[in-house]
């Protein structure tokens, strides 16, 4: 292989950066996709053991005991990360008082690269709450969730069925802009995720919507696509809940835009909700 001169790694380093690979995380290189065929192995027997068996399919409540990070190949720090931020949430009392220890929590890599934290918008006192995948480029200058564009069009959706964000509170399954808008990786989301199902158990939804696949892999514990999981009812459940919450996943307003075809499926999930709402 011919050695590349200044100017050729330089330019090879900024196509790096602008690709979004901007930081070393490990000395040793992670096959993600093999991390993500482990998780989704030990989510599939957490679930195999803690649902029963039904001759019909129904609602499932599903398990949020993680694997451990061992299991599923976080890198070097996550594993103290993961626990620092359990302390840190089980500590908030309030949802105001989560914001504060997320703001405070170092342990995510992606808060480095970051602007701004983007914790929640809307009514803290909604009982509907929506998370999506990670804030975009404008959420990481206003440090809002959902204010670019796909932000001006979940507006649009929720306008469509009288819904807007006094009614909802909005949130992400990270706080931290992935660089270059990348997908989080899944030691990332396993950092946020106890800040995440606190903000839950403080919110106590009627209602829990998830916004694209990568959310509802996170919170339905489901390998599937947003295809599949979409136009169904999911109960999530917790160790601390008594009661499982209802929960859907809705195509991302990022995708939709991407493409505008489906639409019409995103449309019928939008009746499907306000059908459950006014029941």
């Amino acid at each position: 292989m011919t050695a590349l001169n200044a100017s050729q790694v330089k330019a090879l380093m900024r196509w790096y950066v602008d690709a979004g690979v901007d930081e070393t995380v490990s000395e040793t290189p992670t096959n993600w996709f093999e991390v993500t065929r482990k998780l989704a192995e030990a989510r599939a027997a957490a679930k195999a053991e803690t649902t029963p068996p039904s001759k019909s399919p129904a609602p499932r409540k599903f398990s949020r005991a993680p694997a451990k990070p061992a299991d599923i190949g976080l890198p070097m720090g996550a594993e103290e990360a993961i626990k620092d931020a359990r302390g840190l949430a089980a500590s908030a009392s309030t949802v105001a008082k989560l914001g504060e220890a997320i703001v405070g929590f170092g342990g995510c890599p992606l808060k480095k690269t970051a602007t701004n934290t983007c914790f929640i918008d809307g009514n803290p006192d909604a009982k509907i709450l929506l998370i999506g995948e990670g804030p975009g480029a404008e959420e990481d200058r206003q440090g809002k969730p959902f204010v670019g564009p796909s932000g001006v069009l979940l507006d649009k959706m929720l306008a469509s069925i009288d819904l807007n964000r006094e009614r909802v509170l909005i949130s992400n399954t990270v706080f931290w802009r992935p660089p270059g808008n990348r997908t989080p990786t899944t030691s990332e989301a396993a950092m946020c995720m106890p800040f995440v199902e606190r903000l839950i158990e403080l919110v106590t939804p009627d209602v829990l919507i998830v916004l694209g696949g990568a959310a509802a892999k996170v919170l339905l514990n489901e390998a599937q696509g947003i295809g599949r999981l979409r136009g169904r009812w999911f109960d999530y459940g917790s160790e601390t809940r008594e009661k499982p919450i209802p929960a859907m996943a809705l195509f991302h307003p990022a995708y939709l835009l991407r493409s505008p075809a489906q639409k019409k499926e995103a449309w019928g999930d939008l009746l499907m909700l306000r059908e459950r709402l006014e029941t």
